[in-house]
């Protein structure tokens, strides 16, 4: 029951940051030698312009098909992320053991249970590799040699960290859901059969009236 709590609330944290990650304008930042106030942020779906005053202007990416390929994938990759995270917790859930949902049914509630395990796991996979994608290309703009020193240089920026933190949230959570299940067939091997006693005294009891009351009949 520890471990099955402790990967639903990692699980659950992992697609929580994923979803952040998304959508926040943070994956790159840039600073302009020539106006330090102005501080550039580049997302997968608009660049943002903070200023020193706080003032913060945003604006959409123009076209889908003239984002760099790196972008127009890592979308891609993070909306299905997102969604099987959001689909493995929901199966994940309907396995646990404190869910009154199959009790009657424990192979089939171990079955959710590993499939939102395995669910979890793929979503932890689709965002690593996009946020690796998005950080190795530009470690590799930021020590281009062909491009002049003066030219400013796009670095990391917060939704790369929380997209590391979030893919290997929601691996660990579908992990250890998974060996969890495992857990569970020596728990609940036992509990049909003793579910099944009184009914089998029953019949047992009923067996043994049906010779009397032929003795009685003759």
């Amino acid at each position: 029951a520890k471990a099955q709590g402790g990967g639903m609330l990692l699980a659950l944290l992992g697609w929580i940051s994923s979803c952040v990650t998304t959508f926040v304008p943070l994956w790159k930042n840039l600073n302009l030698d020539l106006n330090e106030l102005e501080v550039w942020n580049m997302g997968l779906w608009q660049v943002c312009i903070t200023q020193e005053e706080g003032v913060v202007e945003c604006q959409a990416h123009g076209s889908f098909l003239a984002l760099p390929p790196e972008l127009r994938i890592s979308r891609l990759l993070m909306c299905l992320s997102n969604g099987l995270g959001l689909l493995g917790c929901l199966l994940a859930a309907l396995g646990l053991e404190g869910w009154r949902t199959c009790e009657d049914k424990p192979g089939q509630k171990r079955r959710l249970l590993l499939g939102g395990g395995a669910t979890l796991g793929m979503a932890g996979i689709t965002t690593l590799v996009p946020v690796s994608w998005v950080a190795y290309n530009t470690v590799l703009d930021f020590w281009d040699e062909t491009v002049p020193d003066i030219v400013p240089r796009w670095e990391f920026g917060e939704a790369t960290f929380l997209g590391w933190f979030a893919g290997a949230f929601l691996a660990a959570g579908g992990l250890l859901l998974a060996c969890s299940a495992r857990s569970m067939t020596t728990t609940t091997a036992l509990a049909p059969a003793c579910r099944r006693d009184p009914a089998a005294r029953g019949l047992a009891g009923d067996h043994n009236l049906h010779p009397k009351n032929a003795d009685l009949v003759i």
